[in-house]
């Protein structure tokens, strides 16, 4: 099964320009409120708070493109930013077998896939991936794919 959301790139492209149009709408309002008109009193920092705060909220949320690819007999798992130089893209192949489990967590907006996979060296290695930006159908079907793997893998140990 393939799962990817690299299709709405062009819109967390625009949201984050969007974004940070309004940052710098929000100081050239509050220097020009604070030298030149004096229209509001304290209010003025809301021009830089309110921008700022949405922009922190949607880098917090994580890497916004996720591609999952389950066909043949291996795992492969990316995870990329839009703005290329934010932070290293993962990419994580790996064999069907070696999956033992994995978790989702959701903690307000923010949603988490952590995979634990058998390794030879410590016995397990836990992978951390953001899926934040996935629709609630695409996280199902994560899912019904890897539970499928999971359930294979435990079936073949047992």
């Amino acid at each position: 099964m393939r799962l990817s959301n690299r299709n709405k790139a062009s819109v967390y492209n625009f949201v984050h320009t969007l974004l940070l149009m309004m940052v710098v709408f929000g100081i050239a309002a509050f220097l020009l409120n604070e030298y030149r008109f004096h229209a509001v009193d304290e209010e003025s920092y809301l021009f830089l708070g309110v921008p700022v705060l949405l922009l922190v909220i949607f880098h917090l949320n994580g890497r916004q493109i996720f591609e999952y690819d389950s066909d043949g007999e291996a795992l492969n798992f990316k995870n990329r930013n839009i703005v290329p130089f934010m932070d290293r893209p993962l990419h994580d192949e790996f064999p069907k077998y070696k999956l033992i489990t994995y978790e989702i967590l959701t903690v307000f907006l923010m949603k988490r896939l952590y995979v634990t996979i058998s390794s030879k060296n410590n016995g397990s290695t836990i992978l951390k991936y953001e899926i934040s930006y996935l629709s609630q159908k695409e996280v199902n079907d994560l899912k019904l794919s890897l539970n499928k793997v999971v359930k294979a893998n435990k079936e073949k140990n047992d």
